[in-house]
């Protein structure tokens, strides 16, 4: 008895069109086609009728395709003069699957978020039989989402890494350490098969293992995009993710060729969503044409569910009236620390640079400009159009330090001690110094007010209780009043960054 989840798989076959408008429901035309062919001594596939292009499409051994072709030219000759037909040709290099399927929508939606859309489809109601064609260069990737639906299989999801510095190397650790429990779990196989840094990207379609480093030194493909996506399709991956955990200007420009390509898009690099509101809006719209999907929960927070409490109010329709908070993990140490200890600011920076909360050059942070940056993004989540420019940024360093070179400015940021110290001074008893993000003003129209800066808070205020490097967020809505929604936690690190990461990768999986 043969298996009810057997998929009967047919390579090597043609497709003859037999193309015309007025013969369609003639009675003999069937017969016709199947004696002249028969008498040719080739055998037939499936006969299909598609009223919309008026023709039939009979499937051939590839191999008989051209005497096929040869074959009903010369029976239909009066047809093709009188052009009652208009064209008989062959489609070369197609497959055939068969299969029993209870739920075949589910499967055909599968199909086309994976870029596979039959030539050809035969449906058996009564038995849920189906025959479908696809080209030659997709018929393994067909077969095998195919299996997926119909079995117990579990569903391969393929990863492309790009960045494999503090949060790349952690993510593929932390894929590889917990794979066989989500293929046990969730039933989905994450494999690895694509791991690239600036310069290099190495391949495995097996999916690496714990030796991935030593493979990408020894990789010889030079990196760019064209190289994946190449690979891919050679391949015949299906449910393909590409993670950008860079902070590359240039990477985000493939964005718009990865989603046309079949791949969805997982990213902690903030570039994309800040960049001018028509490249923002553009792919939006390249997501939408493709059915792909782009998450980036770790955008703004790390690994904190910010932007995704933001996103599930905005469209219960929750009217949002406030975002304000503590955004960059590097400067809630700094300023946690300075206020309430003796140490000069620049100690409290030499220390944060040390415990690496900093970027190499700690003028990235003490900027404001990544503060801006998530602040931009969490505005866009509100369907609001601003700009970067538009955001008031107070920047922590005075300007004749703004352009020196990073190690000189490191040698001088003592020079920084005195103004903060006076600050300091000036507070409220009992206050202590914050550097904010504040999303504020009428909410409801095109713009928001974007403010970053450094403000007092008492000391007992939520603001003001925060410790250690931790990110605290206030969103403000209509329904709570003047009791705003708090996420708190660790907005920074490698390892809350990559897990933010992966958790973002499980659920474009689970959706796929």
């Amino acid at each position: 008895m043969k298996n009810a989840n057997e998929i009967k798989f047919l390579k090597n076959r043609s497709i003859i069109k037999f193309e015309g408008e007025d013969f369609l429901g003639e009675i003999g035309i069937d017969g016709r086609i199947f004696k002249a062919l028969t008498l040719a001594r080739i055998s037939v596939g499936v006969i299909s009728q598609q009223a919309i292009e008026n023709g039939l499409s009979i499937l051939v051994h590839e191999n008989d395709s051209e005497k096929a072709v040869n074959c009903l030219i010369e029976e239909f000759e009066a047809e093709r003069l009188s052009g009652k037909v208009s064209q008989i040709y062959s489609i070369n290099n197609v497959s055939v699957l068969g299969f029993v399927a209870e739920d075949f929508n589910k499967i055909l939606s599968e199909l086309a978020r994976n870029n596979v859309f039959p030539l050809l489809l035969n449906q058996i109601a009564s038995e849920k039989r189906v025959n479908i064609v696809v080209t030659s260069s997709q018929d393994e990737k067909t077969k095998n989402i195919i299996e997926s639906e119909i079995s117990k299989k579990p569903k391969t999801v393929h990863l492309a890494i790009i960045g494999h510095g503090n949060v790349g190397k952690t993510l593929i650790e932390q894929v590889l350490k917990s794979s066989e429990e989500i293929k046990r779990r969730k039933k989905i196989d994450l494999k690895v098969v694509a791991v690239a840094n600036s310069k290099k990207i190495a391949f495995n379609k097996k999916g690496f293992d714990g030796n991935w480093n030593d493979e990408v030194l020894a990789a010889k493909n030079s990196s760019n995009v064209e190289e994946l996506i190449s690979f891919s399709k050679e391949n015949q991956l299906e449910n393909l993710i590409v993670v950008d955990n860079t902070a590359s200007k240039d990477f985000v420009k493939n964005y718009h060729a990865l989603a046309e390509n079949g791949f969805d898009l997982v990213s902690s690099n903030k570039i994309f969503n800040t960049l001018p509101i028509e490249e923002y809006r553009k792919l939006r719209y390249t997501l939408s044409k493709n059915n792909r999907r782009y998450l980036y929960e770790t955008n703004v927070g790390a690994g904190l569910p910010l932007i995704d409490t933001i996103k599930l109010l905005h469209l219960s329709g929750e009217n949002i009236t406030r975002i304000k908070g503590v955004f960059s993990g590097s400067l809630s140490y700094i300023f946690n620390n300075y206020s309430v200890r003796n140490d000069k600011f620049s100690t409290v920076i030499g220390e944060a640079m040390e415990k690496g909360y900093t970027e190499p050059d700690p003028r990235e942070d003490l900027s404001g400009n990544d503060v801006a940056r998530k602040l931009l993004i969490l505005a866009r989540e509100l369907d609001l159009i601003n700009e970067f420019s538009d955001i008031n940024i107070q920047n922590l360093i005075p300007e004749h330090l703004l352009s020196i070179e990073k190690n000189e400015f490191v040698s001088r940021l003592e020079e920084l001690d005195d103004e903060y110290q006076k600050i300091k001074d000036n507070q409220e008893s009992g206050h202590v110094l914050r550097y904010v993000g504040d999303l504020h003003g009428d909410l409801q129209k095109e713009k928001g007010q974007l403010d970053v800066k450094l403000i007092s808070v008492p000391g007992g205020s939520a603001l003001g209780q925060l410790k250690g490097s931790d990110s605290i967020f206030e969103i403000y809505t209509e329904s709570y009043g003047e009791n705003p929604i708090v996420i708190m936690g660790a907005g920074a690190g490698a390892q809350v960054t990559a897990r933010g990461v992966f958790g973002d990768i499980l659920r474009l999986s689970e959706t796929k």
